[in-house]
């Protein structure tokens, strides 16, 4: 057996990252939404019966459950919600439900997240399979944000800039923003709170997508792209210059939605061509050029408003995920709907909400064993709702 040589090498003065590490497998991350498992078991996905054992929980647990289901969910989930929309409403209507002492939550991980900070402390968040998690709000950390803080700081521009954090994003990172004065925003009001930190200081950190923040500055303020620069976590000093930084007035975070961000020029004009007359509706979170290229844009709520006001007959390219696009077609038979990319994509993390997990955590709950219970700590959620109340307040 041939040796391998012995070389000793110099140490190197070189502290791997607490994400490296958790890649690396040497240390685990309580807080990670990849790769959890449930505890228990699951019913099985070919179970008849799936759908009457849901029921029966539900039933039999009354008054004491409220389900929320999220606008992108399964329709075999969606059935089952006492209540739809998108991530800051159903938090809110969570929040309007104080009698209900389970809050199971048809979503993702920071939706859970945001209802257990708006609830009360004796009300107990479920969420039926903790991988479901969001590739948005996983591009963000709190340690890369703390250092973008420190970037800004250096460059002297830290006491100018005001952070706005869309809802979707960890608790950590709405902490993140309370802290620094910041305020949270969704898809309906971007620019009024876009309009409220620029009343507060001369720049804006936008977290955690890029897409969302460049549109509504550029489409909603009457930006230029110029206005905007994009800060690279996985680049030092966020691949920019001080210069850079002094010049901007919006600051992106380098994030963006795994599915939105799929729509490319290509799929309007293979759409345009396919139906003529056909009216082109995206989400603020596709790509800037996508948005130009567009009819109309807006929130899901908008997406789902504008729909059901739309002339019987009218032609639709839906961009958004493809499970609400396929619930809005079902809804309208008598106008074209269809989605936006020939190419299926619905969100991967949002569809680990299915049959199995719900009925898993209904009967469980209705046995007096509470699994999945999102919990956010009393620091963070200090600070977090001290943003979503901003937010709240805004005009």
């Amino acid at each position: 057996m041939k040796k391998v040589h012995d070389v000793t090498a110099t140490p190197l003065d070189v502290q791997p990252t607490p994400l490296a590490l958790l890649l690396l497998g040497r240390e685990a991350d309580p807080k990670s939404e990849r790769g959890v498992e449930c505890p228990g078991d699951l019913p099985a996905a070919s179970d008849p019966d799936l759908v009457e054992r849901a029921r029966a929980a539900k039933a039999k647990l009354g008054d004491k459950v409220f389900v929320l289901g999220h606008h992108y969910q399964r329709d075999e989930v969606i059935q089952f919600a006492d209540v739809t929309g998108d991530s800051f409403k159903l938090a809110r209507d969570a929040a309007a439900r104080p009698q209900a002492e389970y809050i199971v939550f048809c979503g993702v991980h920071f939706m859970a997240e945001s209802a257990d900070i708006l609830t009360r402390d004796d009300q107990q968040v479920v969420l039926p399979d903790l991988a479901a998690g969001c590739s948005m709000a996983d591009m963000a950390t709190a340690e890369q944000v703390a250092e973008c803080w420190d970037v800004l700081t250096e460059a002297g521009v830290a006491q100018d800039t005001v952070p706005v954090s869309y809802m979707n994003s960890s608790a950590d990172i709405k902490a993140f923003t309370g802290r620094h004065g910041g305020t949270i925003c969704t898809s309906s009001n971007a620019k009024r709170a876009l309009e409220w930190a620029f009343g507060q200081g001369e720049k804006v950190l936008f977290l955690p997508d890029q897409h969302l923040g460049r549109n509504t500055a550029v489409r909603d303020l009457g930006m230029s792209l110029d206005d905007c620069v994009v800060y690279n976590p996985h680049k030092p000093g966020g691949g920019l210059t001080a210069e850079q930084l002094r010049n901007a007035k919006m600051i992106l975070w380098r994030g963006h939605c795994s599915v939105h961000g799929r729509f490319g020029l290509d799929s309007v004009a293979d759409v345009r061509e396919r139906i003529p007359g056909v009216n082109v509706l995206v989400h603020p979170e596709c790509k800037h050029e996508v948005v130009a290229a567009a009819d109309h844009v807006g929130s899901t709520e908008y997406i789902i408003k504008t729909l059901d006001a739309a002339p019987a007959g009218s032609a639709w390219a839906i961009g958004t995920e493809l499970n609400l696009v396929r619930r809005l077609a079902n809804a309208h038979p008598d106008k074209q709907i269809v989605f936006l990319d020939k190419t299926v994509c619905f969100c991967s993390t949002m569809n680990r909400i299915d049959l199995p997990h719900l009925v898993w955590a209904l009967e469980s709950l209705a046995e007096g064993n509470v699994v999945n219970r999102i919990r956010v700590d009393e620091e963070t959620e200090h600070f977090a709702k001290l943003a979503l109340e901003r937010m709240l307040a805004l005009p």
